[in-house]
């Protein structure tokens, strides 16, 4: 029987010996040191009544020691919940709650924002437990919640998907022979792979495993000052947003950098226009790998710099492109994509009714509007659901709606994506004022960026006398954004 997520890191780690596998501040750590560092801090989490069935959320950095602590928390089998920087307190108090989290792991100090976490673990102290040499073993069941994948928070609790330890055990990350073309190509690139926020990061921690299992190091960087810590650090790939990427390009247009160590930057969380991904392979060279995944699914379809500009590839997964009657369509019919992947989630932590909305019969609903071209290639045209993707994260416009709808100055709201070229897309409020008011854009900021946080504050105003409707009956926000 194949041992469970996270077996293969830990062998990796063993096989890969004395050889670097992280870099952070001039330290260079093996991976036999990074082993070591693991099994103590399992061994502490063990210690501590730690292990299947409990959750154990993670406040992590990027640096050899939170690395250590997320293959960890996996390998005492843990249901791992992973807090991405940059949340409010109220959405941070919100998910640790809802997630039923046992004990937190942190790596900051007084670790003041982990409340209401019940058992509140300092980094350093896990370190210091001893090492037995011993191969852990994995006690996780296939079946055992592995983590909890927590979307944006618009909602006010941010909604989590489940994924199983068969689910990321069956994921081709850590398997060189299941690579997918464009998977290998980029696996090419990964000889020194920058990371950066935190490391408990769905992303983050598929392509620094993606890194490791070919060859790679993981080279840290906090805070990714672009284009400087690819300078400095040597770094021949990274993962970017839309924005992120936009930025970088327009930096290096006024003052250009040494990136000749380049190979990869992967781009994804949200579309990239066509004439942006051309304008990024003339300023950075063929670099531009463009993804296309979810939360719920993984990976689901990759460009490399060979790929048409705005195709997502040829997907190596199950994919269709379904219509109205939802039957598969034509090549070159837009449709809803329906996906399976190898490492999908299971359904959303507590929410049977939505789970069963978008895991049908063994397939993911994405509801996003696409088409496969004669040769296979995906493109994306637009979205069934109503949110705006801000700096690869996820917001639901609806919460945001009803938020700004109790300002005084307004008397209804409506929100849209409008494209921005510092994070993707932003928010745009169309708002009926109240009789006799005239709201301020930097009041109604104000206000979603206490609740919700500042991705979710609108960006653009547009007062309006009233709001379109459909044949239906329900607003029109394509006519909005067509008035506006």
């Amino acid at each position: 029987m194949t041992e469970q997520f996270p077996g293969a890191v830990l062998d990796l780690l063993d096989a890969a010996g004395d050889r670097t596998v992280f870099e952070q501040d001039g330290r260079e750590v093996s991976g036999r040191q990074l082993l070591g560092m693991t099994r103590r801090v399992a061994s502490g989490l063990r210690q501590r009544g730690l292990g299947p069935g409990h959750g154990v959320a993670l406040l992590l950095g990027v640096g050899p020691e939170a690395f250590a602590a997320v293959v960890a928390a996996y390998t005492v089998g843990a249901r791992v919940v992973g807090v991405r920087p940059g949340m409010t307190d109220h959405q941070r108090a919100a998910l640790l709650r809802d997630a039923e989290v046992t004990a937190a792991v942190t790596d900051r100090p007084g670790a003041a924002d982990v409340r209401p976490a019940g058992l509140v673990l300092a980094l350093d102290e896990l370190l210091a437990e001893p090492d037995d040499g011993l191969r852990p073993r994995v006690p996780a069941r296939p079946q055992d919640v592995a983590r909890l994948i927590h979307t944006s928070g618009s909602t006010g609790v941010p909604k989590a998907c489940v994924q199983t330890y068969a689910a990321m055990t069956a994921a081709w990350t850590l398997r060189p022979e299941d690579w997918p073309p464009a998977v290998r190509e980029l696996a090419g690139r990964l000889d020194r792979f920058l990371v950066f926020g935190t490391l408990a990061s769905q992303v983050m921690l598929e392509y620094g495993l993606l890194a490791l299992a070919a060859g790679g190091v993981l080279v840290s960087a906090d805070p990714p000052d672009l284009p400087g810590a690819l300078v400095r650090h040597r770094a021949t790939a990274s993962v970017v947003t839309v924005g992120r990427l936009n930025r970088l390009v327009t930096g290096l247009r006024a003052a250009p950098a040494d990136l000749g160590a380049l190979r990869a930057l992967m781009v994804s969380g949200s579309p990239l226009e066509p004439g942006r991904a051309e304008e990024a392979a003339q300023v950075l060279g063929p670099v531009v790998f463009h993804g296309y995944g979810q939360t719920e699914t993984g990976m689901i379809s990759m460009a490399t710099p060979a790929d048409p500009p705005g195709s997502l590839g040829v997907p190596p997964v199950d994919l269709e492109v379904r219509g109205p009657s939802g039957r598969p369509v034509p090549a070159g019919t837009e449709g809803e994509i329906f996906v399976r992947t190898p490492s999908q989630g299971a359904g959303y932590w507590g929410r049977p009714g939505l789970s069963s909305e978008v895991f049908v019969d063994g397939w993911v609903r994405t509801r996003d509007l696409g088409s496969l071209d004669a040769q296979g290639r995906l493109w994306l045209s637009g979205r069934t659901r109503d949110v705006v993707i801000v700096d690869a994260n996820v917001y639901h416009t609806g919460p945001v709606e009803r938020l700004l709808a109790r300002h005084p100055a307004v008397s209804e709201a409506y929100v849209v994506a409008a494209p921005d070229d510092a994070t993707g897309e932003t928010v745009h409020a169309f708002v009926v004022p109240a009789a006799g008011r005239v709201p301020a854009l930097d009041e109604l900021r104000a206000l979603v960026t206490a609740r919700l946080g500042a991705a979710c504050a609108p960006t653009r105003l547009t007062l309006v006398d009233e709001v379109p409707l459909t044949a239906a009956g329900k607003p029109d926000k394509r006519r909005l954004t067509r008035g506006s």
